[in-house]
Protein backbone atom coordinates (compact mmCIF):
# COMPACT_ATOMS: atom_id res chain seq x y z
CA UNK A 1 0.00 0.00 0.00
CA UNK A 2 2.84 2.56 0.97
CA UNK A 3 4.77 1.83 -2.69
CA UNK A 4 1.12 2.48 -4.41
CA UNK A 5 0.62 6.00 -2.12
CA UNK A 6 4.51 6.69 -3.23
CA UNK A 7 4.41 6.62 -7.02
CA UNK A 8 0.77 7.69 -7.11
CA UNK A 9 1.47 11.54 -5.05
CA UNK A 10 0.45 13.04 -8.41
CA UNK A 11 -2.88 11.80 -9.30
CA UNK A 12 -3.56 11.29 -5.18
CA UNK A 13 -3.96 15.46 -4.98
CA UNK A 14 -7.56 16.04 -6.65
CA UNK A 15 -8.64 12.96 -4.70
CA UNK A 16 -7.43 14.68 -1.53
CA UNK A 17 -9.37 17.83 -2.30
CA UNK A 18 -12.19 15.74 -2.50
CA UNK A 19 -11.64 14.40 1.06
CA UNK A 20 -10.91 17.54 1.96
CA UNK A 21 -14.11 18.49 1.08
CA UNK A 22 -16.15 15.69 2.60
CA UNK A 23 -14.22 16.69 5.99
CA UNK A 24 -15.08 20.38 5.94
CA UNK A 25 -18.82 19.98 4.93
CA UNK A 26 -19.16 17.45 7.66
CA UNK A 27 -21.41 18.83 10.89
CA UNK A 28 -18.81 16.72 13.23
CA UNK A 29 -15.99 19.48 11.72
CA UNK A 30 -18.41 22.39 11.87
CA UNK A 31 -19.03 21.47 15.85
CA UNK A 32 -15.68 20.74 16.62
CA UNK A 33 -13.53 23.53 18.50
CA UNK A 34 -10.28 21.16 19.20
CA UNK A 35 -9.01 18.39 16.58
CA UNK A 36 -6.28 16.23 17.25
CA UNK A 37 -4.56 15.09 14.06
CA UNK A 38 -1.09 13.68 13.04
CA UNK A 39 1.64 15.08 11.07
CA UNK A 40 1.95 13.27 7.92
CA UNK A 41 4.29 11.65 6.17
CA UNK A 42 5.13 11.96 2.74
CA UNK A 43 3.40 8.38 1.27
CA UNK A 44 0.04 9.74 3.63
CA UNK A 45 -2.85 12.46 2.78
CA UNK A 46 -1.75 15.63 3.51
CA UNK A 47 -2.69 16.68 6.95
CA UNK A 48 -1.04 20.00 6.74
CA UNK A 49 -4.19 21.64 4.74
CA UNK A 50 -6.40 20.23 7.46
CA UNK A 51 -4.59 22.21 10.30
CA UNK A 52 -4.47 25.31 8.42
CA UNK A 53 -7.89 25.72 7.74
CA UNK A 54 -8.74 24.77 11.14
CA UNK A 55 -6.95 27.32 12.88
CA UNK A 56 -8.29 29.94 9.81
CA UNK A 57 -11.28 28.73 11.56
CA UNK A 58 -10.66 29.14 14.85
CA UNK A 59 -10.42 25.73 15.90
CA UNK A 60 -7.06 24.32 18.43
CA UNK A 61 -5.34 21.52 16.81
CA UNK A 62 -3.76 19.01 19.48
CA UNK A 63 -0.38 17.15 17.72
CA UNK A 64 0.61 13.80 18.93
CA UNK A 65 3.95 13.10 20.20
CA UNK A 66 5.14 9.42 20.80
CA UNK A 67 6.90 8.04 24.29
CA UNK A 68 8.48 4.88 23.15
CA UNK A 69 9.79 4.33 26.58
CA UNK A 70 5.99 3.93 27.73
CA UNK A 71 4.41 2.99 24.36
CA UNK A 72 2.06 5.96 24.49
CA UNK A 73 1.19 9.06 23.09
CA UNK A 74 0.22 12.71 24.35
CA UNK A 75 -1.17 15.39 22.26
CA UNK A 76 0.15 19.36 22.51
CA UNK A 77 -1.71 21.75 21.18
CA UNK A 78 -0.26 23.34 18.20
CA UNK A 79 -0.18 27.04 17.47
CA UNK A 80 2.38 27.20 14.51
CA UNK A 81 4.38 24.71 12.21
CA UNK A 82 7.71 26.27 13.85
CA UNK A 83 6.64 24.63 17.28
CA UNK A 84 7.45 21.24 15.57
CA UNK A 85 11.06 19.16 15.44
CA UNK A 86 11.68 15.52 13.58
CA UNK A 87 10.90 13.01 16.95
CA UNK A 88 10.07 9.17 17.17
CA UNK A 89 10.74 7.28 13.47
CA UNK A 90 11.52 11.10 12.17
CA UNK A 91 8.15 12.19 12.00
CA UNK A 92 7.58 15.75 13.08
CA UNK A 93 6.27 15.81 17.02
CA UNK A 94 5.31 18.81 19.05
CA UNK A 95 8.42 20.92 20.84
CA UNK A 96 6.58 19.74 24.26
CA UNK A 97 5.97 21.76 27.75
CA UNK A 98 3.43 20.94 29.88
CA UNK A 99 0.88 23.81 29.57
CA UNK A 100 0.62 22.94 25.77
CA UNK A 101 -1.09 19.24 26.85
CA UNK A 102 -4.22 18.69 25.85
CA UNK A 103 -6.42 15.69 27.73
CA UNK A 104 -8.20 13.24 25.39
CA UNK A 105 -11.70 14.52 26.65
CA UNK A 106 -10.92 18.23 25.28
CA UNK A 107 -10.54 16.93 21.85
CA UNK A 108 -14.00 17.25 19.95
CA UNK A 109 -12.47 14.55 17.01
CA UNK A 110 -9.42 12.71 16.34
CA UNK A 111 -7.94 11.70 13.14
CA UNK A 112 -6.59 8.53 13.29
CA UNK A 113 -3.39 7.41 10.89
CA UNK A 114 -3.64 3.95 9.10
CA UNK A 115 -2.26 2.11 6.29
CA UNK A 116 -5.53 0.26 5.60
CA UNK A 117 -9.38 0.49 6.80
CA UNK A 118 -12.32 -1.85 6.47
CA UNK A 119 -15.90 -1.13 6.48
CA UNK A 120 -16.20 -1.40 10.41
CA UNK A 121 -13.55 1.14 10.72
CA UNK A 122 -10.82 -1.00 12.12
CA UNK A 123 -7.47 -0.59 10.57
CA UNK A 124 -3.91 -1.56 10.27
CA UNK A 125 -1.57 1.05 11.78
CA UNK A 126 2.46 1.13 11.65
CA UNK A 127 2.56 -1.24 13.95
CA UNK A 128 3.39 0.21 17.24
CA UNK A 129 -0.12 -0.28 19.03
CA UNK A 130 0.22 3.56 20.37
CA UNK A 131 -2.57 4.78 18.89
CA UNK A 132 -4.69 1.82 20.00
CA UNK A 133 -4.02 2.75 23.25
CA UNK A 134 -4.62 6.04 23.56
CA UNK A 135 -7.97 5.65 21.52
CA UNK A 136 -9.32 2.69 24.28
CA UNK A 137 -9.59 5.88 26.45
CA UNK A 138 -11.07 8.26 24.15
CA UNK A 139 -14.69 8.38 23.94
CA UNK A 140 -15.69 11.12 21.33
CA UNK A 141 -15.42 11.15 17.29
CA UNK A 142 -12.25 9.40 15.84
CA UNK A 143 -12.31 9.79 12.11
CA UNK A 144 -10.16 7.98 9.34
CA UNK A 145 -9.44 10.24 5.88
CA UNK A 146 -8.06 7.54 3.52
CA UNK A 147 -8.00 6.83 -0.02
CA UNK A 148 -10.92 4.75 -1.50
CA UNK A 149 -7.68 2.05 -2.26
CA UNK A 150 -7.01 1.48 1.19
CA UNK A 151 -10.43 0.47 1.98
CA UNK A 152 -10.68 -2.99 2.38
CA UNK A 153 -14.45 -5.44 3.30
CA UNK A 154 -12.49 -6.77 6.04
CA UNK A 155 -9.42 -6.82 7.40
CA UNK A 156 -7.53 -8.64 10.26
CA UNK A 157 -7.76 -7.78 13.92
CA UNK A 158 -6.88 -8.51 17.44
CA UNK A 159 -8.70 -7.92 20.52
CA UNK A 160 -7.52 -4.52 21.71
CA UNK A 161 -7.62 -2.76 18.55
CA UNK A 162 -10.02 0.17 18.08
CA UNK A 163 -12.25 0.90 15.17
CA UNK A 164 -12.27 4.79 13.85
CA UNK A 165 -16.62 6.10 14.10
CA UNK A 166 -16.25 7.94 10.51
CA UNK A 167 -14.47 6.57 7.55
CA UNK A 168 -14.12 9.64 4.71
CA UNK A 169 -12.83 8.88 1.39
CA UNK A 170 -12.41 11.03 -1.75
CA UNK A 171 -15.86 9.23 -2.36
CA UNK A 172 -17.71 9.18 -0.29
CA UNK A 173 -18.31 9.89 4.51
CA UNK A 174 -19.42 7.24 5.88
CA UNK A 175 -20.55 6.79 9.36
CA UNK A 176 -19.80 3.07 10.91
CA UNK A 177 -21.14 3.81 14.53
CA UNK A 178 -23.98 6.17 15.39
CA UNK A 179 -22.34 9.75 15.97
CA UNK A 180 -24.63 12.82 16.21
CA UNK A 181 -23.61 14.30 12.88
CA UNK A 182 -26.54 15.82 11.68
Amino acid sequence: MINYLRHNQAALKKREQDIYQHLFQSTIWKNARTIGVTLSMPHEINTYPIIEQAWQEGKYIAVPKTFPETHQLKFYRLQNFNDLRRGFKNIYEPICTDSKIISSNIMDMIIVPGLVYDYSGYRIGYGGGFFDRYLADYTNIKVAILYQAQLKPAIPRDSFDIPVDILITEKKYCCVKKVNDD
